[in-house]
Order: structure tokens, then sequence, then C-alpha cells
């Protein structure tokens, strides 16, 4: 499988997710990262008026990222980890799908989560980066690699 892992990490849980997920399967590492990084204040979902819950609450929400230049092209799987935001993927994840080309490529969710499932996230992200969107799959905090590296197996992408 000729895979990179790409991850969105507000609080460093899924950042250390990625990390072991993509030590798991040999593939390259790529942080999708705000171009203004969020701060607590911007995290605070009580908020009504939060950065992330104003974000979230339009759809339409695109905020910046801090580059693009993540090695897509080199790779035919793509691992997008993210925290659920919402019920659903974070706005800069939408960005992230919409700046690349996916043509050709198959794209694997991963969440990490206390509790809450993907929910239309994957069938959202499919149609966003206009390719297929496997199921994907949420995951806890302490996840070890070999569970990681079993669920790539499983998914017989290679």
């Amino acid at each position: 499988m000729n895979a990179l892992v790409t991850y969105f990490s507000a609080s460093g849980v899924t950042r250390a997710v990625a990390e072991r997920l993509a030590d798991a399967i040999g593939a390259p590492l790529y942080e999708i990262a705000p171009k203004t990084p969020y701060t607590d204040a911007d995290l605070n979902w009580m908020d009504k008026q939060s950065r992330s819950t104003l974000e979230m609450r339009d759809e339409t929400s695109r905020p910046p990222m801090r580059d693009a230049d993540a090695p897509i092209k080199d790779a035919d799987v793509i691992f997008v980890g993210f925290p659920v935001w919402w019920y659903r993927e974070p706005s800069i994840i939408d960005t992230f799908l919409e700046a690349y080309d996916f043509s050709g490529k198959t794209i694997v969710p991963f969440a990490t989560s206390g509790s809450s499932g993907l929910g239309k996230a994957p069938e959202r992200m499919g149609r966003l980066a206009k390719t297929k969107a496997l199921a994907g799959r949420r995951f806890p905090a302490n996840v070890s690699a070999q569970e990681l590296k079993a669920w790539a197996d499983e998914l017989k992408l290679s």
C-alpha cells in the first residue's frame, strides 16, 4: 500500500494516534494545520461564539491552512485523522479535502473521540474530495500500534 497519513489535532490526541499509525504502516506523516492555531478559547464548544463553534455551525466554513504542500500525489491511499467535532470532521479537514486533487485515490478517515462515532463524515469527505472514502473508524487515545496495523491490514488496500 502506497499510503500517506494526514491528520488535524487540536489537543495532541489525534497527533499521537496518527504518529502510531504512520509508524505501524511505514507511511509518511503530514499535519493538516490551520494558518491561525486554535487557542483554548477557540475550542470552547460551550461558547456559542467561539471560533470552532462558529466554523462548525457553518458547513461552508473553510478555515485557511498553514500550507498546502501535502505529498498527496505520491500516495494512493490517504488516511485522514481528526477529532470528532459536532458529530463530523472539523472544517479544516474540509479545507484540506478541497485543496488537492484526490482523483483515483482512496480516503480512509480515522477519528479520535471519547464516544462519538464518525457519523456522516466519511460520506461528506468522499463528496468533498471527489473520490472514494471508506467508512473509517474511531479510536480511543490509547489505541496501540498493533491495533492500528491490524485495522490497516484488514482494509486490504495493497
